[in-house]
Order: structure tokens, then sequence, then C-alpha cells
């Protein structure tokens, strides 16, 4: 499909009737395979071998509801508490990471309130920390593992 800026994962792919299907192992099920879907296969991947983040504390497709509206996040990350830690949004490798993709998770953090924001189109990463004492972001330079993550206060 795309080459990424992200490690190689053999992903388990199907075709039925012409269409193509990724088993998502979060969700435990086949979904189909977009562009989008391509990336936050293998950013999963990265977030669980690279970062340490457990399986069982990331969802994706998460339901939220803001201002009445039913949306859904990328992926979250919990804590062992099940708080959510961060959220990640991911776009197609054609599409660039602009503004208006920060401003569609900040939107979604106005629900989950969590302290990072993470922003993948496969080629470019991204991830702000949010800091709720001072009313301020900033920008990491790498996306932090799970032991930083949690490590937030």
């Amino acid at each position: 499909m795309y080459s990424l800026n992200l490690p190689k994962y053999p992903l388990k792919i199907t075709e039925k009737n012409g269409k193509y299907y990724v088993f998502d192992l979060l969700r435990r099920k086949k979904v189909v395979l977009t562009p989008e879907e391509w990336v936050r296969q293998h950013f999963v991947n990265y977030l669980l071998t690279e970062k340490n983040v457990p399986k069982e504390l990331m969802a994706n497709e998460v339901a939220i509801t803001l201002n009445t509206l039913s949306r859904r996040c990328d992926t979250v990350i919990y804590d062992t508490y099940l708080k959510p830690l961060a959220i990640v949004e991911y776009k197609a490798p054609s599409v660039r990471i602009t503004q208006d993709v920060f401003e569609q998770i900040a939107r979604y953090n106005l629900v989950l309130k969590v302290h990072y924001l993470i922003v993948s189109n496969g080629m470019e990463h991204y991830c702000c920390r949010i800091d709720y004492d001072t009313h301020s972001y900033s920008h990491l330079k790498a996306i932090p593992s799970y032991t930083e993550l949690l490590a937030r206060d």
C-alpha cells in the first residue's frame, strides 16, 4: 500500500469481493483497509513494540459525545485506572498535517481531557503535551514511551 515512516509490521490482510480487510488487533475484528487504517495499524504496532504501550490499555475508534454530536477518537491510550492519557489522530499519508488536524483532536480533548495529543499521517508524527496548570501546550521532539506518558505530572 504505502511505505511509511514507521517500523514495518506484517498485517493480516484478506480480500473478499474485491475489498481488502485488515485484522485490527485492538478491536479484534477485520476492518476495511483504507490508507488511514494502514497508518493506524502500523502506528498501533509502533506504540506496542517501540513505546511499550500495553495492548490492553489502548482502544481504537473510541466513541465520545461532543456538543450532542457523536464522534470517534482514532486511538485512546489509558493509564492502569482506565483514565485517558493520550488521544491519537491518524490521517492518510496523502493528507498533510495542518492546524485543522490539531484543532480536530483538541475538540476531542474537550471531552477526554488528556495530557498528550498525537497526530500521524504515517510519514510525519507530532505530539504535544497539555499543561492544564498554565493553560499552555508544548510540542515534543518525540512520541513519549508509555512510562513517560504516565509520568505526566
